[in-house]
């Protein structure tokens, strides 16, 4: 099995543990952090949304002129365009780039923040939208004729998109989350699944139900994507070290006085202490949490808890270069090919865990691609 990571193409360096200093987009720093993951093994960078940031898919374009060959994951909201011009917007990105655009459509986890841009469908009805959109944009990509469209929440008439590269394929789809409604949209439209990073047992029974639905809707099960904070160091106590300082200065951080973190989520969808977060996904990640703090190997839940009343954030692997490696590979084990990981010191820790973590589940996955080959044709019999 061949894994790919994906990182973080964000615009400035605040994370939970870091305020932010300066502009929310400071195109140095894109290119900075693209550039670091492209040199040190990486293979995406994400380009986040959230209704008081930049544009991701222009990120994104300023990205692909200082990249060669880094795929660009643009996260995209149904809310805020029509699905026609978001087909014009990717498929010329993509044609920019050439070919390493895929659009992580987002149902939208806050409703604070889908009111700041005008939204006020419900949960249930915003999977509905995203499927419709879904629907649009692949018909959009892939239609050489006119088509109409009439569904509940979009109305074309003999659309075309003739901006497309004839002799490349569609952008992809990702999609991602954790209820039901996510899970079944995601079966019936995505490329990519992503879920967030839970302890084994759980993961596999929300594989077990992505795969139910994907059967159901008569498709391949979208190729699997889960997303940690990975904490590495040499030696597993280097790492812990690192972990409980890293807790410690979101401890820090905490309160209303905090400055916003930008880059991971919106300022103004902060939610109140002690507040259950409203989507399914953090929901789950803050029960965990609170089931305990270490997990399988090195899964790690105390990070979940956002500084200042943010928004739960992805659960941790800690341990050394070797510990996390294995850890990943467990996953490996259930089917994930893609892992999508972002540190604390953004450039630095992707410098680090590229270096010496990548290349570690690569040999892993290779070896374990290898021994499955082996037992699949250990008994076969060959006549003629």
């Amino acid at each position: 099995m061949t894994v790919e990571f994906l990182g973080a193409g964000y615009g400035n360096p605040s994370t939970e543990t870091t305020p932010l200093a300066g502009n929310v987009f400071d195109p140095g720093y894109t290119r900075e952090i693209v550039r670091a993951h492209e040199d040190h093994g990486w293979d995406h960078v994400l380009f986040p949304y959230a209704s008081d940031g930049p544009d991701p898919a222009q990120a994104a374009a300023w990205a692909a002129v200082h990249t060669d060959r880094i795929r660009l994951r643009v996260a995209h909201r149904p809310n805020v365009s029509a699905p026609t011009f978001a087909a014009k917007t990717f498929a010329t990105l993509d044609a920019v780039s050439g070919g390493r655009v895929t659009v992580h459509l987002i149902a939208g986890g806050l409703t604070s923040d889908q009111r700041a841009e005008g939204d006020d469908l419900d949960k249930d009805a915003r999977y509905d939208r995203l499927a419709e959109y879904a629907d649009v944009l692949l018909r959009a990509w892939t239609s050489t004729e006119p088509f109409t469209h009439h569904g509940r929440h979009y109305d074309l008439e003999e659309f075309v998109l003739r901006a497309r590269t004839p002799d490349r394929a569609r952008p992809g789809l990702s999609a991602g989350g954790a209820s039901l409604p996510a899970l079944r949209v995601g079966a019936q439209v995505a490329d990519v699944f992503a879920f967030f990073g839970e302890p084994l047992a759980a993961t596999a029974a929300q594989v077990e139900l992505l795969r139910a639905f994907a059967a159901a809707a008569g498709r391949p099960t979208p190729r699997l994507q889960i997303a940690f904070r990975p904490i590495v160091a040499p030696t597993d106590e280097e790492a812990w070290a690192r972990a409980h300082a890293v807790r410690a200065r979101i401890d820090e951080l905490a309160g209303p006085a905090a400055a916003p973190v930008a880059t991971v989520a919106p300022a103004g969808a902060r939610r109140a202490p002690g507040a259950l977060p409203e989507n399914t996904a953090n929901l789950r990640l803050a029960e965990l949490a609170a089931s305990g703090e270490r997990h399988d190997r090195a899964l790690w839940t105390p990070t979940v808890a956002g500084a200042g009343g943010l928004p739960t954030s992805a659960t941790a692997l800690v341990g050394s270069y070797r510990t996390v490696a294995d850890a990943l590979l467990d996953y490996v084990d259930l089917g994930f090919e893609i892992f999508g990981l972002r540190g604390y010191d953004l450039v630095a820790d992707a410098v680090e865990f590229g270096d010496q973590v990548i290349p570690l589940v690569r040999e892993g996955a290779a070896r374990r691609s290898e021994t499955s080959h082996r037992r699949s044709g250990a008994g076969t019999t060959l006549t003629g």
